[in-house]
């Protein structure tokens, strides 16, 4: 049987927690789950409401959170720098989500660094000037992305790449791989569609391409000098148990794969299991792609609403899930897409239709074995 649940307790504290700062971003892509706007809303939380926030967040656990700031575009906020080193000074790990734009310039990644700031994030969605800016809806943002990239890379700052995988972008993975590859990376983060927000416009690929692209994601792990991880497909925590007792079986080395793989957390970490999102209302949330609101950080505590709020205990109750996520060996350590089995079912703790797995498999072989 698959492993039991490793020792996270994300019934306590979350792994990660996200903060939308603001909507108001300069592009217009096709996939944006928040459905950004032009300009910034007025009821955003203030400076010293971000101050606040990030002191509960602080006090979530110890060691805290890792913690983003991510929009919209959070650099379309002045108030940036101050936030940054709030956060720092505070102990908390530092990530940035930056749009590909102009608005990104040396002088403020190196005022950010300077603040604190450990990682920045930016999105890639095609191997070319020409598949990415068609993705972003603004030419230009590939140019403007690759600047990111190298200044970011001069200025020591750790780097990742987002980049979502829908029926539009799949038949580039390889060479995306292949681009990505070319970058000094830390971590490269592949989301899989959840069809919320402009997104619900874009094809999803089929459940069979989705195993296909997690083999393929497991084989670049083994050899690829950067971490890779899913967004919105847990079962690649199902895929990768089920190739590390293949490779075990074969009487290899199986620690060699888990360290060069550099995963964060043995188990998925996902709409609130290990994860949190606070929009930019300040609006408290399992995830941005399951924008279900349970309160808000201007009236309510993070912590006790993470941990005792009914929607996010049934978020992390195993024995909740329906249909072949509820039969399924691996559902502790996977136990699907909350977001993607509201989004195109309509009940939470429905099965992820992006799965393909039939439950009973993995033990039946080894009982074989």
């Amino acid at each position: 049987m698959p492993p039991a649940l490793p020792p996270f307790d994300f019934s306590r504290s979350p792994f990660i927690v996200i903060w939308e700062t603001t909507r108001a971003c300069a592009l217009a892509c096709v996939h944006c789950r928040a459905d950004s706007i032009p300009r910034r809303n007025p009821h955003e939380l203030s400076t010293e409401e971000g101050f606040a926030l990030i002191d509960q967040i602080k006090a979530l656990s110890q060691p805290p959170p890792l913690f983003v700031f991510t929009g919209g575009d959070p650099m379309r906020r002045p108030d940036l720098p101050q936030l940054v080193r709030h956060a720092a000074d505070a102990g908390l790990i530092v990530a940035l989500t930056p749009s590909g734009t102009a608005a990104v310039t040396r002088a403020k990644l190196s005022v950010l660094k300077d603040a604190g700031l450990s990682r920045i994030a930016v999105s890639l969605d095609g191997p070319d000037a020409e598949t990415h800016d068609a993705f972003r809806r603004v030419r230009g943002s590939y140019d403007w992305t690759m600047r990111i990239v190298e200044t970011a890379t001069d200025l020591g700052l750790a780097l990742q790449i987002n980049t979502t995988i829908s029926k539009l972008t799949l038949p580039q993975l390889e060479s995306m791989a292949a681009r990505v590859s070319a970058f000094p990376l830390s971590l490269w983060a592949v989301f899989f569609l959840v069809q919320t927000g402009r997104g619900a416009a874009l094809d999803q690929i089929t459940a069979q391409d989705c195993e296909r692209v997690l083999n393929y994601l497991y084989d670049l792990s083994l050899t690829a000098p950067f971490g890779i991880k899913t967004t919105e497909a847990p079962h690649f925590h199902r895929v990768i148990w089920q190739r590390e007792h293949d490779v075990a079986a074969e009487g290899t080395i199986r620690v060699s794969g888990i360290r060069r793989r550099g995963l964060r957390s043995p188990r998925s970490v996902t709409d609130g299991n290990g994860f949190l999102f606070i929009d930019h209302l300040g609006n408290i949330c399992p995830s941005g792609f399951l924008p279900l609101v349970r309160g808000n950080v201007r009236t309510g505590n993070l912590g006790a609403i993470y941990r005792e709020d009914e929607l996010f205990v049934k978020l992390r109750d195993t024995s909740a899930l329906a249909g072949k996520c509820g039969r399924c060996e691996f559902r502790d350590i996977c136990g699907g897409s909350r977001a993607r089995a509201f989004t195109e079912t309509g009940a939470m703790m429905a099965s992820d239709p992006l799965c393909a797995y039939e439950p009973g498999i993995a033990a039946r072989t080894l009982a074989l074995s």
